[in-house]
């Protein structure tokens, strides 16, 4: 079950250069726990791409890989394949722990892509993979989003696959090998997400892009409705501890088109003034110490700057503690990865 491509879209990079800012609190150390690196039609982002994107003045520490179906090998058994994409990243991985790159030790960590519809066959995969990355690999991510509406991209062809006997057997397999799962599920699917919190109470759950509420296709003018149904799968989802929250990949909803060549790219200000609401209900509900900004580049690229998702981010924390800031921008993503708590200090 590959995820590549289908969120892949074209990034304009003389419009992104036509705004730039400085960096707010430059000192602030910042772990990114969720982007890709990959080569499709529509363009390519690989570890040069990154590396110019990290020159922005902001402190990024490490990062954590997010599969995407990148770098596949193109034969042998199918299960097997997604090793391509973990042996892809450990060799960025090693360039970058080499020094010789800077600071940031880009995919210090990862999660890949095993199907867990194999249920026990899953485990000796996640084996291979655990070994082929230097045991950088830190779980899977398992993505289940889909909506009744056909209008709506579906990720799997299934409804409730995270209830399916087999995915509970492949889930099974995690935990004991000191692994993770990543979720992306849109938000009418989050009591699925509870009940496997329920059923794996040692299995640590990352839940992706703030439980993706759908807001356009079927959904469009029906803002309150959807909401107030995310708050609460969120709400429900939070009274679960081993639940973690990535807060990112949020609708901007500017005025007309999201990006148009006649306009300028977006300001931090006015991507933190749309995010706002969302990331004020995420920390209400998990706290900081569960809730974890990412940038989820390049597909957040299509509509802003590196430098510019950091200062939104740190737009709409201006009130926090230094404790919850510390959680939000490294903390949460440390602990839920399993990173060495020396990157900020700690």
């Amino acid at each position: 079950m590959p995820n590549q491509n289908h969120f892949a879209g074209t990034v304009n990079d003389d419009w992104l250069a036509q705004h730039r800012e400085d960096a707010l609190e430059p000192g602030l150390p910042i772990v990114d726990p969720h982007h890709h690196l990959w080569v499709t039609k529509s363009g390519s982002y690989l570890f040069a791409d990154l590396l110019a994107d990290l020159d922005c003045g902001h402190d990024v520490r490490a990062t954590v890989y997010a599969e995407c179906g990148s770098m596949y090998r193109a034969d042998g058994p199918e299960e097997w394949r997604s090793l391509g994409e973990t042996e892809f990243v450990t060799g960025v991985a090693a360039m970058s722990a080499s020094g010789l790159f800077g600071r940031t030790r880009a995919c210090a960590a990862m999660f890949g892509n095993v199907d867990m519809r194999l249920g026990e066959r899953a485990r000796p995969i996640l084996e291979a993979h655990i070994a082929a990355s230097g045991h950088r690999f830190r779980g899977v991510r398992f993505s289940t989003a889909w909506d009744a509406d056909e209008r709506v991209h579906r990720v799997v062809p299934e409804q409730a696959l995270l209830a399916d006997p087999r995915v509970r057997r492949g889930l099974a397999c995690l935990a004991p090998l000191g692994l993770s799962l990543d979720a992306w599920v849109y938000h009418p699917q989050l009591p699925q997400l509870a009940a496997v919190a329920d059923a794996f109470p040692e299995l640590t759950i990352i839940l992706n892009h703030i439980g993706a509420p759908i807001l356009g296709g079927p959904y469009a003018g029906r803002r309150d409705e959807v909401l107030a149904s995310w708050r609460a799968g969120l709400s429900e989802l939070a009274r679960r501890p081993n639940v973690f929250l990535k807060v990112g990949a949020i609708p901007i909803r500017l005025p007309g088109a999201a990006r148009s060549e006649a306009s300028g790219p977006p300001s931090s200000e006015t991507v933190a003034g749309a995010w706002q609401p969302f990331v004020e209900t995420c920390v209400e509900l998990f706290g900081a110490q569960r809730c974890m900004f990412e940038s989820n580049f390049p597909v957040q690229k299509r509509w802003c700057s590196y430098g510019v998702v950091w200062n939104a981010f740190k737009r709409v924390a201006a009130g926090a503690s230094a404790d919850e800031k510390r959680a939000l921008f490294a903390g949460a993503a440390i602990r839920a990865y399993r990173l060495p708590a020396a990157l900020i200090g700690g």
